[in-house]
């Protein structure tokens, strides 16, 4: 029994005006995502949705003398059989009309894991903290040297440059509170830190009082940086205004000293908004793609549902210093790009405030960590999942927390269709490999079905629609069949659009590979 509709004359009408127009976009074997609409021409009945990931257990407190309730700007990333993480420590005390922060000096700390899940703080014995070096501390603020170094606003990452060298197979990214700018540091072991950069960089060129970073972009053999501007700052002086929006800049470098390309980050179709951190990476799945997750500020100012929010006391005792400590809240967000500079930021929030945690409707809450990870599912035999961490309890006590959550692997976005049978059509495209997989999920009634068509929109013979029997489950692996088989290698490296007709069903990613 046919499951679905043939394609509508408006999506065909459509989509055959810009064939002529067209130019095949050589995907090779790379997985591709739904996260931006460049490998998209047409699609009805079809809409892109994003997908919020969902609250697991928190995994850190931040509850050490050394730590407190404004720890932040975590990092993680996986580094062979271990997962790291660092992250600001701070404490935040607040009385009527003051928010003392000098009860201990901005600390870099570390933890570690085995899995992604359980964590722990080794004492590393590095630091003096009252007398004893019982701690996880990895990076002091202070005088080093000729720097002055704020090492309460890192962003930590293995180096993948393949010329890195021994000493240096790890960076940081830290504030300089002389002047104004950036330091790098350098590690041979992931613990032990010494500055790398003898003055700092992108100096006078930005706000920098929040989680700026860089890595190594495998894509294009180079560094990215990613750091907080302000859209009204100017860079021709060096002089910055502190007005207009909370923005990104980028620039790319060969050694993580000496940058060129600078520039602001643009987005196809979102408005001025605050934006705090960028938490920009290659996505491991896709490195062709670089995802974010920004932290976007919002001040919604006095109201009645501002004074029904949670901890209101407490809110109004923090806006006594200032307004926008009690009146602003921070939540994240999710955005996607091919070219480093210009994003698809999606404008619904990707973790909005209350999500995890029902109280955390504050500004410095849902900071999402810098970056995603690949962890075990909790359910026996199910497929990695993929981990995120964000922040809540920020200003109340003398601790602060970490949240986990989760998504399926690729399950940032999908294309979605509801009980409707819709249709999302490619643009031309080269492919590597011999068969294509799909990322995908459906009801027990819904379906998808694939079409192979030539560039200008004609079905290849045995793999049209009426070819592929449908297909439905929930599977983030799972080989296209047509009636001929799952040999594509007759029409490798040809120009091919993907005809793509959805019935209840979401598709997160789909591949072209070679066999298994």
């Amino acid at each position: 029994m046919r499951l679905f509709t043939v394609a509508t004359s408006l999506i065909l009408s459509t989509a055959c005006s810009l064939f002529a127009q067209a130019k095949p976009i050589e995907i090779g074997d790379r997985r591709e995502l739904f996260v931006e609409d460049t490998l998209i021409d047409s699609h009805q009945g079809v809409e892109l949705r994003l997908h919020k990931p969902k609250p697991r257990g928190v995994v850190i407190v931040h509850d050490q003398p050394w730590e407190g309730s404004g720890s932040g700007y975590h990092s993680v990333f996986q580094d062979g059989d271990l997962y790291r993480m660092y992250y600001k420590a701070w404490q935040l005390e607040v009385t009527q009309g003051k928010v003392d922060t000098g009860k201990h000096p901005l600390y870099c700390c570390y933890a570690e894991s085995k899995d992604g899940i359980h964590w722990k703080k080794p004492k590393l014995g590095l630091h003096d903290f009252q007398g004893s070096k019982d701690n996880n501390i990895a990076i002091t603020s202070g005088t080093l040297g000729d720097l002055q170094v704020d090492a309460g606003h890192p962003a930590v990452f293995k180096d993948e440059n393949p010329n890195a060298p021994a000493d240096a197979k790890y960076k940081a990214i830290v504030r300089s509170s002389g002047k104004n700018g950036l330091l790098v540091f350098k590690s041979p072991d992931a613990i032990h830190w010494s500055p790398l950069s003898k003055e700092p960089i992108f100096s006078g060129l930005g706000a920098f009082d929040s989680q700026n970073l860089a890595f190594w972009d495998s894509h294009i053999n180079k560094y990215r940086a990613y750091w907080r501007i302000f859209t009204a700052g100017t860079t021709n002086d060096k002089t910055w205004k502190p007005s207009g929006y909370r923005a990104i800049r980028t620039a790319t470098s060969d050694d993580l000293v000496y940058w060129t390309d600078q520039f602001d980050v643009q987005y196809t179709d979102s408005p001025d908004e605050h934006l705090y951190t960028n938490q920009i990476k290659q996505y491991h799945r896709a490195p062709h793609i670089l995802i974010g997750f920004p932290t976007r500020y919002f001040d919604r100012g006095w109201s009645k549902s501002m004074e029904q929010l949670p901890e209101a006391r407490h809110r109004k005792l923090r806006a006594s210093t200032s307004q926008r400590y009690g009146t602003a809240i921070t939540e994240g967000l999710f955005m996607a790009s091919r070219d480093g500079r210009t994003f698809k930021r999606w404008n619904e929030a990707f973790l909005p405030a209350g999500h995890g945690y029902p109280d955390n409707w504050k500004y410095g809450d849902n900071y999402i960590a810098w970056h995603v990870v690949e962890t075990k599912s909790a359910v026996a035999g199910q497929p990695n999942e993929l981990s995120l961490y964000a922040s809540e309890d920020y200003w109340t006590g003398s601790s602060s927390r970490l949240r986990r959550y989760t998504l399926r692997l690729d399950g940032f976005v999908s294309a979605h269709a509801g009980g409707k049978t819709g249709q999302l059509i490619t643009k031309p495209l080269t492919f590597s490999g011999d068969e294509l997989s799909i990322n995908f999920k459906t009801s027990a009634a819904g379906g998808i079905r694939i079409e192979l068509q030539t560039e200008n929109g004609k079905p290849i013979p045995g793999h049209s629609l009426a070819d592929c029997p449908t297909i439905f489950g929930d599977d983030i692996n799972r080989t296209i069949e047509w009636k001929t088989g799952t040999d594509l290698s007759a029409i490798s490296g040809k120009p091919v659009r993907l005809l793509i007709e959805l019935k209840d069903a979401d598709l997160y990613s789909f591949q072209f590979r070679g066999k298994k």
